[in-house]
């Protein structure tokens, strides 16, 4: 049995004992003992009554001392009319009243059933808050957050490295500002405008941004607080949400993580429309039909998953703009790194832009993170300032890991570990185009790295050719490749180098076009997501034949073959560069590209070895 409905018949068997105990309790109280009239009239004679309630048909009233079966009140019947006059001189205090015991009776039963559903009203509502549902009376209502102009607190100038997005906005602004004036030429501004990107670019910073910057109230709401356990309420919330909306005009509706409850509604037997996700999604189009952006109501929503959404939700009339919040660009890493940089102390040899260069792929939230951890790292060795060093400390960290010295390796795999990322070194500097060398280190990180190999791109790129692509794949297989040339034996050391091979060389097969005998054609689909790539892409009904399945494998297999040839011609050539290299990184396990002049050799020297299989 479930331990909630335990628990509930055990509170129905307390209070029913409760009730009863109360009851005779009651009862003993309000206990009065019926009397002949002649016994009466002794205990009147003998001064053992209090007072009396005299009324048409009886006597009732208190004795001074309890009776045989221990009352204090009595009650008789009344025989003769004329009595008063015979209590008064025996010094009994006669009142005259009409006794009715309804209201007692009544008090007795509904006062303990009163207490007892006001406890259980009072644990249900504590129990209800603690799993988020909120009281019985505000099931219906919306769980927006209402922020005034003066509580947002953030503008444009708060938000770097989305320019592009920026400019889109203005445009809302501007509206909210002045609804009357901008559709002076018959130009409606877009319903709602859905904010598009990976997580952590802003999309949530740049909303606030939006109604801060035009004085407005800003409703904020996650998508996941319209579902609820009870069937109808995300409804009801939608409906609550837009009416206090019209309210307050003009205004901001802020949906974050739209996704939640605008997934696109399913198909077939399992996909009816009595799902409450659904009702909640239809709600939200009846609602976006219904108002007109002329009031002054805008509504915004983020989402980093767009490819899910209902069709319906996306076109013309309803989000009828997209907005790409995507990861910024160099020039926009360092904007970003500026915002966040002038809220700490920067010491005078930190190069913003250079530490923009070492963040490929970072985001806005992930930068933030970057400059609070090398803040915490320069207060805790006690400096003045963040240094340059410090940046570049935390860079490793966030990327590599934290530093597990404590992780002691033996001598066999010291050297191991050395030769494997002293090949990649020496790799990525012999070919041409491929990212500077930075750091090389033989210092275990994380939760499996042993080592690690730090490049630095020198620009941002957005187009990669097929040789560029290949020579990635040699710089991968170059710690593979000097295992094999030292020690003529290979270890496990090289798994995740190998999966990130497998998978460039996957994909220019099937998505690039990029092998001679396959041709130009796709086989597999693209997979726009800006989350981690679908686990089950992989899995997905093949639209190609066994024969040309066995071609794709063919395919990656040269390709990869291909790469590790080409690692190991570098290193044949640079072999006493490898040996010297992974002794001296041996002795200092940690060496930068200006202690590295053997790097240099290799760098200056010829370029690779022309493809073996071109």
């Amino acid at each position: 049995m479930n331990r909630k409905i335990q628990l509930n018949i055990w509170y129905v068997v307390v209070a029913v004992l409760a009730l009863m105990l109360f009851q005779d309790w009651w009862i003993a109280r309000q206990e009065v003992e019926t009397l002949p009239y002649s016994e009466f009239q002794s205990l009147v004679n003998s001064g053992k009554v209090k007072d009396v309630h005299v009324d048409s048909r009886r006597i009732s009233g208190t004795l001074r001392e309890p009776t045989r079966g221990g009352a204090t009140r009595f009650v008789t019947n009344r025989v003769d009319q004329p009595v008063s006059d015979w209590l008064v001189r025996h010094g009994v205090t006669v009142t005259g009243a009409i006794e009715d015991t309804f209201l007692r009776n009544l008090l007795s039963w509904m006062l303990p059933i009163l207490f007892f559903f006001a406890l259980w009203m009072f644990v249900f509502r504590r129990v209800a808050e603690r799993q988020g549902m909120g009281g019985l009376m505000s099931i219906g209502k919306s769980k927006a957050r209402v922020y005034m102009e003066k509580e947002v607190g953030a503008r444009f100038d708060d938000v770097a490295g989305v320019d592009e997005a920026k400019a889109e906005l203005k445009e809302i602004v501007d509206f909210l500002k002045d609804p009357g004036s901008y559709g002076r030429l018959g130009a409606r501004i877009p319903k709602g405008v859905l904010l598009v990107g990976p997580a952590g670019t802003g999309k949530t910073l740049l909303a606030r941004a939006v109604a801060g910057e035009a004085r407005v109230p800003f409703f904020s709401i996650s998508g996941s607080d319209f579902v609820e356990m009870f069937v109808g309420v995300g409804a009801a919330r939608v409906r609550d949400l837009f009416d206090q909306a019209r309210k307050a005009k003009p205004c901001i509706i802020f949906v974050d993580e739209l996704d939640a409850m605008g997934r696109a509604r399913g198909v077939g037997p399992f996909g009816g429309g009595h799902d409450e996700k659904e009702q909640t999604l239809n709600q939200l189009l009846v609602e976006l039909d219904g108002f007109d952006p002329r009031e002054g109501i805008v509504l915004l929503a983020a989402t980093n998953r767009p490819e899910i959404l209902d069709p319906a939700l996306l076109r013309a009339g309803r989000f009828d703009r997209q907005v790409l919040v995507d990861r910024p660009d160099r020039q926009g890493r360092a904007a970003i790194l500026r915002v966040h940089g002038a809220k700490v102390r920067i010491g005078a040899d930190v190069d913003m832009d250079a530490v923009a260069a070492l963040t490929p792929g970072f985001t806005g939230a992930d930068l933030a993170n970057l400059v609070n951890e090398a803040a915490l790292r320069a207060t805790r060795r006690g400096a003045d300032s963040v240094t340059a060093d410090d940046f570049t400390a935390a860079v490793e960290r966030i990327v590599a890991g934290i530093e597990k010295r404590s992780r002691l390796l033996n001598p066999r795999d010291r050297e191991v570990v050395a030769y494997h990322e002293m090949g990649h070194a020496i790799v990525a500097t012999a070919l041409p185009g491929m990212d500077p060398v930075h750091k090389v280190s033989i210092i275990p990180r994380g939760v499996g790295a042993l080592g690690y190999t730090m490049q630095r791109p020198t620009e941002d790129r957005f187009l990669i050719s097929r040789q560029e692509l290949k020579d990635r794949m040699a710089v991968l297989l170059g710690g593979r490749a000097a295992e094999t040339l030292a020690f003529d034996e290979i270890s496990t050391g090289a798994a995740d180098d190998l999966n990130k091979v497998t998978d460039i060389a996957r994909n220019m097969v099937t998505r690039f076009g990029m092998d001679a005998t396959l041709g130009q054609v796709t086989y597999e689909s693209p997979r726009q997501t800006f989350l981690a790539e679908n686990a089950l892409a992989h899995y997905a009904d093949r639209e190609f034949s066994e024969r040309t399945a066995r071609e794709i494998d063919c395919a990656v297999r040269a390709l990869v073959s291909s790469a590790f040839s080409i690692s190991l011609e570098i290193l044949r050539r640079y072999r006493r560069q490898l040996d010297d290299g992974a002794r001296l990184l041996l002795q200092r396990e940690t060496l930068l590209r200006e202690e590295l002049p053997l790097l240099q050799d290799a760098a200056t020297s010829s370029a690779a070895p022309p493809d073996p299989s071109s």
